[in-house]
């Protein structure tokens, strides 16, 4: 694990480090208390990933045209 706070992540080093922590898991080369603790960073650093991608969901857009198909600006894409 790295001393990086998750928060402080980025969504790729959150994603690197979850990785590294399923695959330590899955090996089950791990002792249970430290698995147990890898258990709940993986949560946590799952949590960040989720948050990390619908915060990058809710920024895209989608181009607004006007009535001859000529781009006007942007408009928040539905549903978001």
């Amino acid at each position: 694990m790295t001393d990086k706070p998750v928060a402080e992540m980025s969504f790729e080093e959150a994603m690197a480090a979850l990785e590294a922590a399923v695959a330590a898991l899955e090996r089950g080369d791990v002792p249970l208390e430290e698995s147990i603790n890898l258990s709940q960073h993986a949560a946590e650093l799952k949590r960040h990933c989720e948050k990390k991608l619908k915060d990058a969901e809710e920024k895209v857009a989608a181009i607004a045209l006007d009535g001859e198909g000529n781009p006007t600006g942007t408009a928040p894409v539905e549903g978001l």
